[in-house]
């Protein structure tokens, strides 16, 4: 696995844009992963394709999958978005915009294609500040998912570089990571 590679987990939103190009800035080659997943907000499939352009990312994957065929989310079924919540709700329970096993997904098709391109590092925009209750946003996710994709993988069993999950947002409040977009 090559050390200054990375792939990066792009939605097209802040958080993920946010993390290109702090990966960006710290000299990374760019691998980008864009996912359409039946997700009610595509218009982010068109912005992850500019960003990746914008920041010179060396190839850039849109991976079709269909999480509306299991629903269960106000994301991926025909259930309401909640608006107007306050903190309060919004921290009381796993929320209904929660899709189930969402990054799990995603972090699994990262670390296949790491493999692919060499690369030892992924990069994802997860935060555990304003993470609405979601459990794939916790550094204890990330830190378990971590120790399975040094397990789960060719380089990990030969001994060679260990794959490193960067989760440069997760202490972040929204606005400060609006503050970090200032990068470029």
């Amino acid at each position: 696995m090559t050390e200054k590679s990375a792939v990066v987990l792009l939605s097209g939103g802040l958080d993920s844009t946010t993390t290109l190009a702090l990966a960006k800035r710290q000299g990374f080659d760019l691998f980008a992963l864009t996912f359409d997943y039946g997700q009610r907000h595509s218009v982010e499939l068109d912005r992850a394709r500019d960003i990746a352009m914008h920041f010179g990312v060396v190839d850039h994957q849109i991976v079709k999958i269909d999480l509306r065929q299991f629903g269960g989310s106000a994301l991926t079924d025909s259930i309401d978005v909640p608006v107007g919540r306050d903190q309060k709700e919004m921290t009381a329970e796993i929320p209904i915009t929660y899709v189930p096993a969402r990054n799990t997904i995603f972090l699994s098709f990262c670390l296949a294609y790491a493999e692919v391109k060499e690369a030892s590092n992924i990069f994802i925009g997860v935060n555990a500040v304003d993470y609405s209750g979601y459990p794939d946003c916790r550094p204890e996710f990330i830190s378990a998912f971590e120790t399975l994709a040094n397990l789960a993988t060719k380089a990990g069993v030969e001994g060679k570089d260990s794959l490193k999950i960067h989760t440069p947002l997760i202490e972040l409040s929204k606005a400060e990571d609006r503050k970090s977009t200032r990068l470029n």
